[in-house]
């Protein structure tokens, strides 16, 4: 089924991305007790799962870190909720979801007001060759990549390893990189001052954990809560826009609704996943109308299948997004590195 038919004969779908704009504006006011509803089922298990790990430090390490771990994926919805906020999405009152953002940004270790204006960037962006390096996954064309030295490949390459991406890159970007406005250095000093309160507090709370519960809580609480949850975050994000069929122009041709629906993936997984991650699957539908809250994007579904069988990745497919990581601008889509060799030559590759 494509974006211009319909499986309801009494209603059309939009002929463009841009018609559906006006459609989904109806599903953009959040409900207050529904969104307080989503954060405390999100957060009161988070702390009652700290606790037990606390708890468990006294008689058993494994089951401490095991509890952690489990934990990063309630840090993940608290992220997603983060998220809301910034776009506005989760209260109608700004002030309220801004400072439910703040807090809950000294949780993931993301400042909130840098996250924000650096997610605006790669909102406004997204799919624009031109316009890449705030806010996304570093990706090359062909063109490009072919371009680069032996040495500049083996670090493009290098860059895109799992390894790298999901293991390594968690751990810079939330434990080193979120510690400073980068991408907003000399954009004023209220990103300064989110960066270095949002520091202020996590270095407060590792320093009441060493001191009341010693370095382990640390160790096997904090780290793998907070890598975990880094982790997942990171993953999701990527098979978000990293598939097959997603859409990259250069700015000529760039148009941002096109790029919202077709750039972006609708992640099916199984509902358990699928509420950890506060619906954050149906990118496509988020991405052409971002003030919709997470918990009302199921419903836009319900509403218009036309858009729940857009775009369609299974958790099972998604991991074959990993190996994609050329954008050919011939064929329209992303392509692993034996694939360009296929087409163009393994010397030129």
């Amino acid at each position: 089924m494509t974006l211009t038919q319909t499986t309801d004969a009494a209603k059309a779908a939009p002929e463009t991305s841009r018609d559906w704009v006006q459609i989904l504006s109806k599903y953009r006011d959040p409900s207050t007790w529904r969104s307080i509803f989503e954060l405390a089922v999100t957060l009161v298990p988070f702390i009652v799962l700290w606790a037990l790990a606390w708890w468990s430090l006294s008689f058993s390490y494994w089951l401490t870190a095991a509890i952690a771990i489990a934990n990063g994926t309630f840090l993940v919805r608290l992220f997603a909720i983060q998220h809301d906020c910034g776009h506005r999405a989760f209260f109608k009152n700004k002030h309220a979801g801004d400072w439910v953002g703040r807090v809950l940004g000294a949780l993931t270790l993301t400042p909130y007001d840098v996250w924000r204006r650096t997610h605006a960037v790669h909102h406004s962006a997204s799919g624009n060759l031109d316009k890449r390096g705030i806010g996304d996954v570093h990706t090359m064309t062909v063109r490009e990549y072919q371009a680069l030295t032996a040495w500049g490949r083996f670090m493009y390459r290098l860059y895109r390893n799992p390894v790298v991406l999901f293991g390594l890159g968690p751990i810079y970007l939330f434990y080193l990189q979120n510690r400073l406005p980068v991408g907003l250095m000399h954009s004023g000093w209220q990103y300064w001052t989110s960066a270095m309160s949002t520091n202020l507090i996590i270095a407060a709370i590792l320093g009441l954990l060493i001191y009341f519960g010693g370095l382990m809580t640390v160790v096997l609480i904090f780290l793998p809560t907070t890598l975990v949850g880094a982790s997942i975050g990171l993953w999701l994000f990527y098979v978000q826009h990293q598939f097959e069929n997603t859409q990259w122009d250069d700015n000529e041709h760039w148009q941002l609704h096109d790029a919202a629906l077709h750039g972006s993936s609708h992640y099916v997984l199984p509902k358990a996943l699928q509420w950890l991650s506060a619906n954050i699957g149906i990118h496509h539908v988020h991405h052409l109308y971002s003030r919709i809250p997470f918990y009302r994007l199921t419903e836009v579904l319900h509403d218009h299948p036309v858009l729940a069988n857009a775009q369609r990745m299974t958790l099972l497919e998604s991991f074959a997004c990993v190996k994609l990581q050329l954008w050919d601008e011939s064929q329209r889509k992303l392509l692993s590195h034996a694939q360009a060799k296929a087409l163009y030559g393994r010397a030129s590759i």
